[in-house]
């Protein structure tokens, strides 16, 4: 069978357009995942409920794993453009609440989907080896800029744990806001990073100083 005739037959009724984005065929998979659950939910009645073929599916998203996470990349590609292009002046916690803030703020007719796609990779278990690999990414833009910023090596301690940090206070924001609801989250993680920011700066900044003798 051809790519045209597996979509052609994959497609549903006549005058459904498929779904052709990340975003799109993304909110199919979080849509039916919270319908029926992640691991009742096959990459067969994704493809079909988009209108696509297995084929496409794939060249979006390579496993069934990845379909919650969206058009994670270039997100993380504009957070670390965002980072590198801030002023000096800017102290480093700083930066990295304003781009934490930015990183999750999405249009208000997608804040459905992000609530259903935090609720299942944090409390999914299958889910939760993969989001590893994917925190794994998000915590190396974080190092990255701490390293570039302090002069170090990306693998020193300083720049890990300031990465290791900031993923928890955003796990903690997110668990806040699925938990409560009523709060906004770019408020939850705006307020849990102002807990922190003023003593880590001065403390990372004592220990940078400390470790260069």
């Amino acid at each position: 069978m051809t790519l045209g005739s597996e979509d052609a037959v994959a497609r549903p009724r006549l005058g459904r357009a498929p779904s052709t984005t990340h975003a799109e065929i993304s909110h199919v998979a979080l849509t039916l995942f919270m319908e029926r659950g992640f691991d009742q939910t096959t990459i067969d009645d994704i493809a079909r409920e988009a209108g696509i073929g297995r084929r496409t599916l794939f060249r979006y998203f390579p496993s069934k794993n990845d379909l919650p996470w969206g058009d994670f990349g270039p997100l993380l590609d504009r957070m670390r453009e965002q980072l590198s292009g801030m002023p000096d002046d800017i102290p480093m916690m700083e930066q990295l609440r304003i781009a934490v803030v930015e990183f999750n703020r999405v249009p208000e007719e997608e804040w459905p989907y992000h609530r259903r796609r935090m609720e299942l990779l944090l409390h999914v278990p299958t889910l939760l080896a993969h989001s590893t690999l994917r925190y794994a990414s998000w915590r190396r833009v974080v190092a990255e800029h701490v390293a570039r910023r302090l002069e170090l090596p990306e693998q020193d301690l300083i720049p890990q744990t300031m990465a290791w940090t900031c993923l928890g206070v955003c796990l903690a924001a997110y668990e806040k806001w699925l938990d409560d609801g009523a709060a906004p989250l770019l408020d939850l993680l705006d307020e849990a990073f102002r807990l922190i920011d003023e003593r880590i700066d001065t403390k990372v900044v004592q220990a940078h100083r400390g470790a260069r003798g």
